[in-house]
């Protein structure tokens, strides 16, 4: 007697077409509407490579889809079950579309002829809930839209400036057979989505040479569009062969670093780079958003009388908040080739000597500066000085090493010493630097160490930061994902106390936490490694014991409260 075949569903034609975009890993959390997807993956998906990582809050599963991304420069993709699983999705989602992260979100959505019946779940206008958060929005009704909508939601979520796409698929679709004789025609990504880069206008090339040209203190700043579009070597070649000084927003640190002899510093956390702001009279902006990071490129820190040339590939970015004098729109390192190349022809020869001591006066300013402020970051004091705890982290971390950033104050001093001690490299940084969204910090560890297994993956994390999505220590331990998170813990909402203090005259308002809190006694409860320190000697030692261990670690470092200068700075700017 014959084994009665069982029939392919929507469930698995919807994993055959992400198998086509080679996606290999799925953030979520499992629900009624979703298991015919996640039955397909158990019978033949894993098979293929494809499979599920189960987070234990749906917010956190978007945050791992997103640190994957990052880190791959691949799509992210996470789903969430109809209902609590989609409004679940929210904040990891807006961190995303905030930082423009190209993922694919799937919300399942109840059977059509359940819409309005008040069913469990159901009656949530998801696509107009995530409008707001994501560059499109679609809905799957039927079997049939599987492969066109997904291959269209991912060809938007990668194409030109990236971020989220949100596809609504109904039950209806993901249950109904796929009848025996049907074969659809799933295309590869070069059939349905452009693969190549945009190049600038020639015109607009020549023009930025011509600024140039009369230009004396020339000044780079380079964003997430020189990661995102693999421009750094181009961008690097620019700055040092005609020595002009360059700097990043925290978005784009690891662009350009320390092992740049022409390298200022990373957002206007750094002195050198917002000395380099205040006096610079040419700009040249590489994939960088003119936002809160770059003060709006407003003054004080900004002149009026800067010129400015912009590179970006969204338009929208091009003279947004500050005009532009020249703004091209194309991919960072197509476009910076073109300039490379037009400067070779065009551009006289004695500019770079010019602008070499333009480098030279800002270098110098850069290492009396570093030497200002050495005592703190050298400081033995008891608590712990912040400054302290960032300086044995980063020396610590091996070169390729990830290191994600998830707080108010201690990601502020994180970015002034980021590149102090070793070169950070593209894709190696990770921070919700747009939303400035809290308790990223363990769920983006989940799909950094996803992406690159062999690589330390380690956590800056504050301590009220750390609560947010503490529960994904357990899948960190499930999965056996050997992250480190040191909680930078001074026992407060350290950046909302320091506003208290600058603006309210210390009128102290649920801004502390309790003393007694034992952080390593709840990571060890989820099967991590853990331990508290509360002297600075003691910080390399320990994280030495993280790594031994082999598991998934943390450690729970005692530290003072101190305001950061640049918190201050942007209290002063009326940033913050």
């Amino acid at each position: 007697m014959t084994e009665k075949i069982e029939p392919k569903k929507g469930g698995d034609l919807l994993i055959e077409v992400l198998l086509q975009e080679k996606v290999k890993y799925l953030f979520g959390i499992p629900g009624g509407q979703l298991l015919t997807m996640y039955d397909a993956i158990y019978k033949w998906g894993r098979k293929k490579g494809i499979d599920t990582i189960m987070v234990r809050h749906e917010q956190a599963g978007a945050h791992a889809a997103d640190a994957y991304a990052r880190v791959t420069g691949e799509l992210g993709v996470c789903f969430g079950t109809v209902g609590p699983g989609v409004t679940d999705m929210v904040p990891g989602v807006g961190a995303a579309w905030s930082d423009n992260t190209p993922l694919l979100v799937m919300g399942a959505q109840i059977k059509r002829e359940l819409d309005g019946k008040s069913s469990l779940q159901g009656d949530v206008d998801q696509l107009t809930l995530m409008k707001p958060i994501t560059k499109a929005q679609f809905q799957i009704q039927n079997i049939d839209e599987i492969p066109k909508i997904i291959t269209k939601a991912i060809k938007l979520a990668l194409s030109g400036k990236k971020g989220p796409v949100y596809v609504d698929i109904r039950e209806d679709a993901l249950i109904a057979n796929i009848p025996i004789d049907k074969e659809y025609n799933l295309l590869s990504p070069d059939q349905y989505r452009p693969i190549g880069k945009v190049s600038g206008d020639s015109n607009l090339i020549d023009k930025a040479v011509e600024l140039l040209k009369v230009a004396k203190k020339p000044l780079i700043i380079c964003g997430s569009g020189v990661i995102s579009d693999d421009a750094s070597e181009s961008v690097k070649k620019l700055s040092q062969q005609y020595s002009i000084p360059a700097g990043t927003t925290f978005a784009g640190v690891g662009s350009v670093s320390s092992n740049v002899d022409t390298y200022l510093g990373a957002s206007l956390n750094s002195d050198a780079l917002m000395n380099a702001a205040m006096y610079s009279d040419l700009v040249i902006s590489i994939g960088c958003k003119w936002d809160y990071s770059l003060s709006f490129g407003s003054p004080p820190l900004w002149s009026k009388e800067q010129q400015l040339i912009q590179i970006d590939i969204d338009p929208a970015e091009i003279g947004k908040n500050r005009p532009v004098d020249v703004g091209i729109v194309g991919n960072c390192n197509i476009v910076v080739d073109q300039l490379l190349e037009k400067m070779e022809k065009d551009l006289p020869k004695d500019k770079a000597t010019e602008w070499a001591q333009w480098n030279t006066e800002q270098q110098s300013y850069k290492e009396k500066q570093i030497k200002k402020y050495m005592r703190k970051y050298n400081s033995d004091k008891v608590p712990i000085q912040p400054q302290r705890l960032v300086k044995e982290v980063l020396e610590f971390m091996p070169e390729d090493a990830i290191l994600i950033a998830d707080g108010g104050d201690i990601a502020v001093f994180a970015t002034e010493q980021i590149d102090l001690y070793k070169p950070r490299l593209p894709r190696t940084t990770i921070a919700s630097v747009g939303m400035g969204h809290l308790g990223s910090g363990i769920p983006f560890a989940l799909g950094a160490k996803l992406a690159r297994p062999d690589k330390m993956v380690g956590v800056l994390n504050g301590d009220g930061s750390f609560l947010f999505n503490v529960q994904e220590l357990e899948t960190a331990v499930r999965y056996n994902l050997s992250i480190v998170v040191v909680i930078a813990n001074n026992g407060c909402w350290g950046m909302i106390k320091s506003g208290q203090q600058v603006n309210f005259k210390k009128r102290y308002c649920d801004v502390d936490f309790p003393s007694n809190l034992n952080y390593a006694k709840i990571a060890e409860g989820f099967g991590c490694y853990a331990e508290t320190v509360t002297e600075p000697g003691e910080i390399k030692p320990a994280l030495q014991r993280a790594i031994d261990s082999g598991k998934p670690a943390v450690l729970d470092v005692k530290m003072d409260w101190v305001i950061p200068k640049g918190t201050k700075l942007m209290m002063q700017l009326n940033l913050i």
